[in-house]
């Protein structure tokens, strides 16, 4: 599947509206995400399953600064509506696949019981 572009209008659709979410967020003028959008883009490829989504932060800067973007590359996966990784840098082939295996193979009902436990004990204290 091809990456997709996406805009303040489309961003939380595509979240709400998929399983897995996997979105990079770039400009045109970063020598990494250049070095990266390759990687990006065969792991579209590779995983149909997955929506794989783009944010150009010149041209979406009020959706950079909604996610609370500080650099660039900086990527994020959502899992069932659920921001499971945010971390800016370029990665390695190898370590995408790793990240998306990993977010495919979690346990999501046990991740919102995790977020529960943790929203409980933070309303306690």
């Amino acid at each position: 599947m091809a990456t997709i572009a996406l805009t303040k209008d489309t961003f939380n659709e595509t979240i709400e509206n998929n399983d897995t979410v996997i979105v990079d967020f770039w400009a045109a003028w970063c020598g990494p995400c250049k070095s990266f959008a390759p990687t990006f883009d065969t792991a579209s490829e590779n995983h149909s399953d997955v929506v794989f989504g783009k944010v150009d932060t010149e041209a979406q800067q009020e959706l950079a600064q909604a996610c609370n973007i500080r650099s660039i590359p900086t990527l994020m996966i959502f899992r069932e509506k659920i921001l499971l990784y945010s971390q800016a840098g370029a990665l390695s082939p190898s370590q995408l696949e790793d990240i998306i295996d990993k977010a495919k193979q979690l346990d999501m009902d046990q991740v919102r019981e995790d977020i529960k436990k943790q929203e409980s004990n933070t309303q306690a204290q």
